[in-house]
């Protein structure tokens, strides 16, 4: 018995498919691009909760596998900013002990800080992912090569990201987007993945 399917497509759907592929081919291009990252704190590394102690004392949850993600793009050489209105030592302590130096906290105007950290590494736009989560990364992000957020993003920056990462700051979105670019550029899985 011979089964014969055809499957027909409208001149819309046609066009919307080759619009998604072309999307998804120039998505591709952009990553392989990408030398640094920069992110923000609350809602990017972290869900945006702020947990009150007894004792009068702030605590924020960061996730092991944005660790992970962060060491390993570090050995191979990417450059990783932090930009953050927040001071809160404890993330601090946690951005340096992943071995993160480029860290800017207070920061009212982030784009300044994004400029500093460019020129420090002779970057170019187009070669810096930016994850942020609320108004004040737009700028940022805007000039970025790929802009990204988690989906608990408030609406202005959704509506400007070129991906909106379906992992939830807090929860792995850092991870998302950096392994994203390393398996892009073939630098994810190696010899050294191991033992990180």
């Amino acid at each position: 018995m011979i089964l014969d399917v055809r499957i027909t497509f409208s001149k819309s759907q046609i066009s919307n498919l080759k619009s998604q592929i072309v999307n998804f081919m120039s998505h591709l291009e952009k990553l392989k691009n990408i030398k640094a990252f920069v992110f923000d704190v609350d809602g990017v590394f972290t869900d945006g909760s702020v947990y009150l102690l007894p004792e009068g004392n702030m605590c924020r949850v960061m996730n092991v596998l944005d660790g992970f993600a962060v060491v390993k793009a570090l050995k191979k050489h990417y450059k990783i900013c932090v930009i953050t209105g927040g001071d809160d030592p404890m993330v601090r302590h946690r951005i340096h002990y992943l071995g993160i130096t480029d860290y800017y906290a207070k920061v009212h105007h982030k784009l300044e800080k994004f400029e500093e950290f460019k020129a420090k590494y002779n970057l170019q736009n187009e070669e810096i992912l930016t994850m942020g989560d609320d108004i004040p990364d737009i700028k940022m992000m805007k000039i970025s090569g790929i802009s990204a957020c988690p989906p608990n993003s408030v609406a202005e920056v959704k509506e400007i990201s070129d991906y909106i990462s379906p992992i939830y700051g807090g929860k792995g979105a850092v991870r998302d987007v950096i392994e994203q670019v390393m398996k892009a550029q073939g630098t994810w899985i190696d010899d050294d993945t191991q033992s990180i």
